[in-house]
């Protein structure tokens, strides 16, 4: 009797990686998300990669290296040497997502960028984090002398005065939506600084691909970001009526039901309530 193995499915194999949030294995996880597109994907080869990349800068460090030290050195191999940072040409393709890719052509977003940046820091013992900045994310590093903040494009260290010129669109933006006024309470910058999870980290990763394949109205490869969303983030909701209305699309009916009935079900205050009620409806009755 002959036994045989089906390896996992790129879904399954995100599944087993971002079950739990103890030693969520980011780096890992973020490169999977190319594997939607690649399915034999060499996953061993970026781990591999990453790890020569952070020998390389080891061998820069003196023995006797403070974090200061560490940090220059980092950027100086990361940004200078091996010339790492943004894809101008492309800023919106989909590879800028993908680690393999970005490990390749030293080109990406400032997202893909900080991931392998953060594995990097930490692996040389620096105490660094992602920031969820609006609309650009950022990394810091705690040293002896205080926080340091750094743009994951250029490696440039950002003051409090570029860090509040950054957000002060987004103020605006929030204080318009709310009616709020912008000189009563304004949120302390210190608020937009806080450590991002990685569970979070890779939801931003997998919206900005979202983004990219809802405005390409590429139905099939945005049901996979949504699958992914929904098994990494399960309580969601909107990521479920996102991938119900992706099915509709596809014209996979019984799937967009399911889905669309489970948001409803979620969210029964929602304001979107009696449009989905709607949408239900028509697809029950074709």
């Amino acid at each position: 009797m002959s036994l045989s193995f089906l390896p996992p499915t790129p879904l399954t194999y995100f599944a087993s990686l971002v079950e739990s949030d103890e030693h969520f294995p980011l780096l890992e996880a973020a490169a999977s998300l190319a594997q939607d597109e690649e399915p034999a994907m060499d996953m061993q080869q970026v781990l591999d990669d990453l790890a020569r990349l952070l020998k390389k800068i080891k061998a820069r460090l003196p023995s006797d290296s403070d974090d200061l030290t560490r940090l220059a050195v980092l950027t100086q191999v990361f940004y200078k040497e091996m010339g790492f940072g943004v894809n101008a040409n492309d800023y919106y393709a989909p590879e800028n997502s993908y680690l393999h890719e970005v490990l390749r052509t030293r080109r990406g977003l400032p997202i893909s960028l900080a991931v392998i940046w953060l594995e990097l820091a930490q692996g040389l013992g620096l105490q660094a984090q992602g920031i969820s900045f609006p609309g650009h994310f950022l990394v810091k590093v705690s040293l002896q002398g205080g926080l340091v903040v750094l743009d994951p494009l250029t490696g440039d260290s950002l003051g409090v005065d570029n860090l509040a010129e950054r957000l002060g669109p987004f103020r605006e933006t929030i204080g318009a939506a709310s009616g709020a006024d912008l000189d009563d309470g304004e949120t302390p910058l210190g608020l937009y600084l806080q450590d991002c999870p990685p569970r979070d980290l890779l939801a931003r990763m997998l919206r900005n691909l979202k983004e990219i394949f809802r405005s390409q109205e590429d139905w099939p490869r945005m049901l996979s970001v949504l699958d992914r969303l929904v098994v990494l983030l399960p309580e969601a909701w909107s990521e479920r009526r996102d991938r119900g209305l992706v099915f509709a699309e596809l014209g996979q009916k019984l799937e967009a039901l399911r889905d669309l009935q489970i948001y409803l079900q979620a969210e029964p205050l929602a304001p979107d309530h009696d449009a989905l009620r709607n949408r239900i409806d028509e697809l029950a009755s074709t």
